[in-house]
């Protein structure tokens, strides 16, 4: 349980200084950390504030993510075993999405942007209900070739929004996706139609909020006060080298509301099914910011000897650990065998979603009929294709014309493009009249 080095004095332990005067045997003695001296640490073990159908899809994720790691022996297992309740509870209960359709326009986005746990992504597809991942495909995880690689990719898996890995592209992806979606939103809405309204969620963890990208695209974010951005940070302390007191100390959701996030903690995100719950409706009723909700968890919940220890971060459980994991969460059930009754759970989210997109088909119907105009350039944006005859309006050029800078004539072909491309967008970093994209 090796772990972490705190870097300014506290109470009972010696600041950095003097530990480097002290022998080595005896520093890597300070080294040892113990569940009682966590920072913050939820329990863990103890009863969700939920039902024994909650409990069994939960641990479903979980040892279906277990499951998957063993048997390739190589992945994050620790992650989803920490998140499955938050994740729970936003699948289940909050996200609007119809597995029988999955590029349905207007369904939430999901963006795991810890990809590292890509377990838990494909567990929660699975459990959902889509076709694209059976549980054949959980036993390929990371093998080649397989639709459940080690990092989730939208280009393999359906029902994948975001291919993420790199720790912070996902957050900064999912600001992207809610960017498009109030702008989308704007310009589409009528008073009596709403043809663009839905969610973006995303699941974060340390690494993310390490990255400088999460802060930059984080302040754009709370910049343009994205309403329907909501994060859920995976607050688990754990790193691959250790606790992350050896090198992340700041106050993370001090530092969001600085940049103007609605911020919460759930302090128990290992059993508050309700706070996490709560949480959630709390950030889609502020409709003027984006949402940060810290949600402290348990890295590796239910594993006896591995649980808040960075071994359980990036490597299987292995056999013995998961037999005595299984015992603890008392899940009685073989490998890949989950429980009908939490599909059965996983299913009432499936069939609100399969309700919510056939009632905006009804509102895209006659939204079409309404306003045939503002439809077809919608479908042009949302299809790619492009308006007819559009090239005729370009700008002709001869080796006779004079030279000019190509920034100058990209802003030329912009302004030409502009009007007869209605999915057009385009920006630069403050550098607007340097890279001459400005639209005259």
């Amino acid at each position: 349980m090796v772990v972490a080095l705190q870097l300014s004095t506290v109470a009972g332990r010696p600041a950095l200084a003097q530990r480097k005067q002290q022998p080595l045997k005896a520093r890597r003695g300070l080294l040892v950390r113990n569940q009682a001296t966590a920072a913050a640490a939820p329990p863990a073990t103890g009863s969700i504030t939920g039902t024994k159908e909650d409990e069994l899809a939960i641990n479903a994720i979980r040892f279906l993510s277990i499951d998957g790691v063993n048997k390739a022996n190589s992945g994050h297992p620790g992650l989803p075993m920490g998140c499955a309740p938050m994740s729970y509870v936003l699948w289940k209960e909050f996200m609007s999405v119809d597995p029988k359709a999955p590029k349905w326009f207007n369904r939430d986005r999901f963006v795991l942007s810890a990809g590292h746990g890509s377990m838990l992504n494909y567990s929660l597809l699975h459990l959902m209900g889509y076709d694209s991942v059976g549980i054949e495909d959980l036993k390929q995880f990371r093998q080649w070739g397989s639709k459940t690689p080690g990092h989730p990719e939208n280009f393999l898996t359906e029902g994948v929004e975001v291919t993420t890995g790199p720790l912070g592209q996902g957050i900064a992806n999912a600001v992207g996706l809610a960017a498009a979606e109030a702008h989308l939103a704007a310009r589409f809405n009528k008073p009596d139609a709403k043809l663009v309204d839905h969610y973006t969620y995303v699941i974060m963890g340390d690494g993310c909020n390490m990255e400088g990208i999460s802060s930059e695209a984080a302040s754009l974010a709370g910049h343009w006060g994205l309403g329907k951005l909501i994060a859920l940070y995976d607050d688990n302390r754990i790193s691959i080298d250790g606790h992350t007191d050896i090198s992340f100390t700041e106050d993370v959701c001090a530092r969001y509301e600085a940049m103007g996030w609605h911020v919460q903690h759930v302090a128990d995100g290992n059993h508050d099914l309700d706070g996490i719950r709560k949480a959630i409706e709390t950030a889609k009723s502020v409709t003027d910011k984006p949402s940060l909700i810290k949600v402290s968890t348990l890295i590796g919940y239910g594993s006896p000897n591995k649980a808040d220890t960075h071994d359980v971060h990036g490597a299987p459980l292995g056999a013995s650990e998961t037999a005595a994991t299984r015992e603890q969460l008392n899940w009685p059930y073989g490998e890949f065998e989950v429980p009908q009754e939490a599909y059965a759970e996983f299913a009432k989210g499936a069939q609100r979603g399969a309700e919510a997109r056939k009632q905006w088909e009804e509102v895209r119907a006659a939204y079409a009929e309404k306003y045939p105009e503002e439809y077809a350039e919608f479908e042009s944006i949302m299809t790619g294709k492009l308006p007819a005859n559009w090239a005729e309006k370009l700008p002709k050029f001869t080796a006779e014309d004079k030279g000019l800078a190509t920034r100058l004539h990209s802003q030329t072909m912009l302004n030409a493009l502009a009007p007869n491309l209605p999915g057009l967008i385009g920006g630069s970093a403050d550098l607007a009249p340097s890279n001459m994209t400005l639209m005259k």
